[in-house]
């Protein structure tokens, strides 16, 4: 992210802890924060980071992905704006991706201290229908450190995002298990 300092007022490079997700064809179903890594690769992917959105300028939050495997880092893409991936803040930081952005657009403080590991699953539409309603959130939201953002899309697909479980846990698994469990919870059906 690129923001201002709240003393000098300059524009810096800040850092959330690296987020870790799972992509299946293509297409984000979970994520985490944080995700381990080596102290070199860390150092390594916050320089490259740090080149990336340097170069670009502005203010904002960036989505930086980056493939790691061990020490090294590639570089894949950069999103100049929040991603589905980053929607696990809303459970593991005091800012979520969207209020790191107008924050730092704006030039007010930033704070990207993680608060607690996180994970976040995502709510397919598992149907085509024009007009849905979701059974199982009740359940969802009894698991441990759960709780739901459902999007309020009108119309669901069979592999369309309809929303997310978002949990906290004592590490990145057990948070990682507790998402999972309150997304297969919650299941999108007709509301005809």
């Amino acid at each position: 992210m690129r923001a201002a300092d709240a003393a000098s007022g300059e524009t810096k490079t800040y850092f959330c802890e690296p987020i870790g997700h799972v992509q299946v064809a293509g297409d984000y179903v979970e994520s985490w924060q944080p995700q381990a890594m080596s102290a070199a690769a860390l150092e390594k992917s916050r320089d490259v980071a740090a080149k990336v959105v340097t170069a670009l300028g502005g203010r904002g939050l960036f989505g930086v992905e980056l493939f790691v495997r061990g020490d090294n880092v590639w570089f894949s893409e950069v999103s100049p704006r929040s991603h589905d991936t980053g929607l696990v803040k809303l459970a593991t930081q005091r800012f979520s991706e969207f209020e790191l952005h107008a924050r730092a657009i704006l030039g007010l403080p930033v704070d990207t201290a993680l608060r607690a590991p996180g994970a976040s699953a995502v709510i397919y539409g598992g149907l085509d229908e024009a007009s849905i309603a979701f059974e199982g959130v009740e359940a969802a939201l009894a698991v441990p450190g759960a709780d739901l953002r459902l999007f309020g899309k009108p119309e669901s697909f069979a592999k369309r995002r309809m929303g997310v479980a978002l949990a906290r846990g004592a590490d990145t698994g057990e948070a990682r298990d507790r998402a999972k469990l309150a997304a297969s919870k919650v299941r999108p059906v007709s509301a005809k």
